[in-house]
């Protein structure tokens, strides 16, 4: 950002948090039971219930097609499935839970000894109460998910086995929404969309980014807003492959997911670890909750991965609250509607919303009077806290802008400088260019 002005020149209206929770939370329970995996019509009816809040693009990138070191997969889809017992009794029905069945399971209509059958059923003896989540994106294999206590009780005898699904040419499909800004710059936002019916994993993120895209369709903005819905890891890749040119024009990117539960929150920076995102997201959370964890970037977890990749290393980390794969309920049917909150959503959104303040208002600040302190009181900048309590707070705010503005440093390095929220600076700066005793580098008085 070069100017104050830029800085001033459009209003960001925040969201209504409590009422935004609540609608996330609402979102994702209805994008909760679609049967969701890299590729196939689950992904379609989700970006359809999606589009019905925000305008965005559905791309079908067809089997087969080579994007950078992979190949878009087979299509898959499934309509039931099932096992019974010797006596017709259905033992599994896919309708009860989409996680019954392994993702990307080949079709399979046959009769099993208990024996065979077992070497097609995953469980958790950990777990015995809940169903795993399993795939078998790129090895043709199929299965069923099973709670331990059900799978340790089946009798001897035969099974009839039914997985009625296809693998076929087809398409992956995505879903992509841009924000146009006052300029080209990006903001990258993306949730993986191919997980069924897990609802931290990835309905709330699904789901917070869609309501923070609908928000900001009215909202002014300095920056350009992307948001990109699309399967992990083959997903992110395909769409790096098709817009390789642009990706120069992305300033700070953030991957979503598992946003509803009561953990962390938990941030892990991108390869370049000291990106501005990477900055705004820690100062964010360190100012908004007691025990937030930072990461260092590693090259493994969610589609961070892709964008951070050497050969593109862009500015894009991982925000969450519990870590992935930390918590019981990490890709089991205990990921349900009540493991997640409105209260949890809407603390997620807020936190995202200030880092987008950051990023949107953040700039460097000249004191235009720099030998000794301006006389703050004759411009009234005292007196317009006298009576206020977070008035001292107010004035110190003030203080460090005018002593660490000497044209070198941004607000947000002011903010760190100094120990207070980024909106504190801020408001202190606005205050200090009114009075005309502050200008953005490169400008002159006011």
């Amino acid at each position: 950002m070069n100017t104050m002005q830029d800085a001033a020149s459009h209003e960001l209206i925040a969201p209504d948090f409590v009422r935004a929770g609540a609608r996330i939370h609402a979102l994702a329970a209805e994008l909760f039971p679609i049967c969701r995996s890299i590729t196939g019509d689950g992904v379609r009816v989700t970006l359809a219930l999606m589009r019905r809040h925000v305008d965005m693009a559905v791309h079908e990138v067809p089997t087969g097609t080579q994007v950078l070191d992979w190949t878009i997969p087979r299509e898959w889809n499934i309509r039931a499935a099932h096992i019974k017992d010797a006596s017709g009794r259905t033992i599994v029905d896919f309708a009860n839970s989409n996680l019954h069945v392994q993702s990307y399971s080949v079709p399979v209509r046959k009769t099993l000894p208990l024996a065979e059958l077992r070497k097609h059923i995953f469980s958790l003896p950990d777990q015995p109460d809940l169903i795993p989540y399993r795939t078998t994106y790129w090895a043709e294999s199929w299965g069923f998910c099973l709670p331990h206590r059900q799978a340790s009780a089946l009798a001897e005898g035969d099974y009839d086995v039914l997985i009625d699904s296809t693998l076929a040419d087809g398409a992956l499909t995505y879903g992509e929404y841009l924000h146009r800004g006052a300029s080209e710059d990006e903001f990258l936002f993306t949730a993986h969309i191919c997980h069924p019916s897990l609802a931290n994993d990835n309905c709330s993120g699904l789901a917070l980014l869609t309501l923070l895209a609908e928000h900001l369709k009215g909202v002014r903005t300095r920056l350009s807003y992307r948001f990109l819905f699309s399967p992990g890891t083959i997903g992110p890749i395909t769409w790096l492959a098709r817009n390789e040119a642009g990706i120069g024009r992305i300033r700070h990117g953030l991957v979503v997911s598992g946003v509803g539960d009561g953990g962390g929150p938990t941030y892990k920076r991108s390869r370049r670890g000291d990106a501005e995102i990477d900055r705004a997201m820690a100062h964010v959370l360190k100012h908004a909750f007691e025990r937030p964890t930072l990461m260092d970037f590693e090259p493994y977890g969610y589609d961070e991965r892709q964008f951070c990749s050497p050969g593109f290393d862009l500015p894009v980390g991982l925000l969450q609250r519990s870590r992935f794969a930390t918590f019981p309920q990490y890709h089991t049917s205990a990921d349900n509607l009540d493991f997640i909150a409105p209260e949890h959503l809407a603390s997620s959104l807020q936190a995202i919303w200030r880092v987008i303040e950051i990023a949107e208002r953040n700039y460097t600040p000249r004191n235009l009077f720099p030998k000794g302190e301006p006389q703050l009181g004759r411009r009234g900048l005292y007196a317009s806290t006298g009576g206020d309590k977070e008035g001292p707070a107010k004035a110190m705010a003030m203080l460090w802008v005018l002593n660490q503005g000497d044209g070198t440093r941004s607000l947000l390095d002011i903010a760190e400088r100094a120990g207070m929220p980024f909106h504190v600076i801020l408001a202190a700066a606005q205050a200090l260019s009114k009075a005309g005793l502050i200008a953005a580098q490169g400008a002159g008085r006011d």
